[in-house]
């Protein structure tokens, strides 16, 4: 008979839960706005202020992928690619100052090549648009010319190469900031952790 044991686990609970806790206050922050916030449901970026403590999370599927994420990161860097680079920028809305911050996957210096890595239970409508989105805006961020969108599913390995598009930066913050475009997907909601508290919450139609 099997004898039930937790010592990885407790290590990985540590690892991933103490990491959000950690950053409970920044998300309190009404000065902060995150570059994922911009590709969003606005509403969920007022209720994550609101409600902090909803967004600590310990599901299997959310630490396999952050698992990947460190796995091929330790690749890119025997390539010479910096790993979980911080970068922010500034936008006045008003009289008010944000603070645009994102983290990138990985970044190379000499080629200026801008990586974001995502996971995903299905290779399916790839790449998909909020991610492309994402990615545009740190190549603007950077000033950067293209960037590799790459995803791991469990049938198959993708990668996207993305060219910068100009983007009104301004605007999305704006639309964050006064809540404007909620939910942004259709799917959006069925996902969202704040869905029992929100006003806005739809539940997406399913094909019959």
């Amino acid at each position: 008979m099997y004898k039930a044991a937790t010592v990885i686990t407790e290590a990985l609970y540590r690892r991933v839960v103490g990491e959000q806790v950690e950053k409970m206050s920044e998300l309190r922050n009404t000065d902060i706005i995150y570059v994922t916030d911009l590709v969003a449901c606005s509403h969920k970026y007022h209720l994550r202020r609101k409600y902090p403590e909803l967004t600590i999370s310990f599901e299997p599927s959310s630490v396999l992928g952050i698992l990947l994420h460190k796995g091929l990161e330790e690749v890119l860097m025997s390539e010479g690619y910096e790993v979980e680079k911080s970068i922010e920028t500034y936008v006045e809305i008003g009289s008010k100052r944000y603070i645009i911050k994102g983290r990138l996957d990985a970044y190379n210096p000499n080629t200026r090549v801008v990586v974001e890595i995502k996971s995903s239970r299905s290779s399916k409508d790839l790449p998909r648009g909020h991610h492309v989105e994402q990615l545009n805006i740190y190549l603007n961020m950077l000033n950067a010319e293209s960037g590799i969108l790459v995803y791991i599913t469990p049938d198959k390995i993708v990668e996207y190469s993305i060219q910068r598009e100009k983007i009104d930066l301004k605007n999305l913050v704006k639309n964050v900031v006064d809540d404007i475009v909620h939910p942004r997907y259709s799917w959006e909601c069925n996902y969202c952790i704040f869905k029992k508290i929100c006003t806005y919450y739809v539940e997406e139609q399913k094909l019959q």
